[in-house]
C-alpha cells in the first residue's frame, strides 16, 4: 500500500487543486503552499520572501553576491541551518523544503505538492509519484480566473515551467518531464474528478 503521493504539476493544470481533494477522499495530509510558511518560520524570514524563491533557483548575479559573502555552498545540500536570514535564498529554500519532505515521509499519510518531492523521495517504494498536465487552452482558461488582471498569461505560463524545469534540474540533477521519476502521468482534461479516482485508485492497488 502505498502511504505518500507526490504530485508534480505543469502550471495551470489544476494539480494542486488534485492534490487538495485527494488528501481530502483520504483524510492524509497535505503539503502545498504550507511548505511557505512553515520555511519561513522555520528559518525565521518573512513569508514573501520564502515565496519569492518557492520552486525557483538563485540567478546567477544572486549566486555571485553570496560567494563574495562567503556564503556559497556549491552543490546542493539538503541539510542546511539558517543562521543569516540576510542571505536566504533559493538554495536554502530547497535544502529547507527537502528536509520537510523528508519528515513528511517519515510521518506517512500525506500528499505532496511539487517542491521535487518526486526527485526527494524516488528510492521510497511506498511513494508513489504522479504528474499532471493539461491542454494548454485549459490551462490558461484557468489562470484567467485565478489571476484576472494578469496581461500575458501565456509568457506566465511558460515561464513558471521553466522555473519548474530548473528547479528540478538544478537542485536534483533530474528531467522535470522525465516519465521514469513518475507511476503515472495523466492529463487532468479528462477532467477532475477521472484524474482523482484514477490516483486514489492506483494508491490502493499497491507498494
Amino acid at each position: 500500500m502505498f502511504r505518500v503521493l507526490t504530485i508534480a504539476r505543469e502550471y495551470g493544470s489544476g494539480g494542486a487543486v488534485i492534490g487538495r481533494s485527494i488528501s481530502e477522499q483520504l483524510g492524509w495530509k497535505l503539503l502545498g503552499k504550507v511548505f511557505i510558511e512553515n520555511i519561513a518560520r522555520a528559518a525565521k524570514v518573512d513569508p514573501k520572501l520564502a515565496r519569492r524563491f518557492d520552486e525557483r533557483t538563485d540567478s546567477w548575479l544572486e549566486r555571485l553576491a553570496h560567494q563574495g559573502a562567503g556564503l556559497w555552498r556549491g552543490a546542493f545540500e539538503g541539510t542546511v541551518v539558517v543562521s543569516q536570514p540576510d542571505f536566504f535564498d533559493a538554495e536554502t529554500m530547497a535544502a529547507l523544503a527537502q528536509n520537510m519532505i523528508e519528515e513528511a515521509y517519515r510521518r506517512g499519510n500525506c500528499v505532496i505538492v511539487g517542491r521535487g518531492a518526486q526527485c526527494v523521495l524516488q528510492s521510497c517504494k511506498d511513494a508513489f509519484h504522479a504528474f499532471i498536465y493539461a491542454p494548454w487552452a485549459e490551462r490558461v482558461a484557468r489562470i484567467r480566473q485565478r489571476l484576472p488582471g494578469q496581461t500575458d498569461i501565456d509568457e506566465l505560463i511558460r515561464a513558471t515551467d521553466r522555473q519548474r524545469a530548473d528547479y528540478i534540474r538544478t537542485y536534483f540533477r533530474c528531467n522535470w518531464m522525465d516519465p521514469h521519476l513518475y507511476h503515472l502521468m495523466i492529463c487532468s482534461g479528462l477532467g477532475e474528478g477521472q484524474v482523482e479516482s484514477t490516483i486514489i485508485e492506483a494508491l490502493a492497488s499497491g507498494g
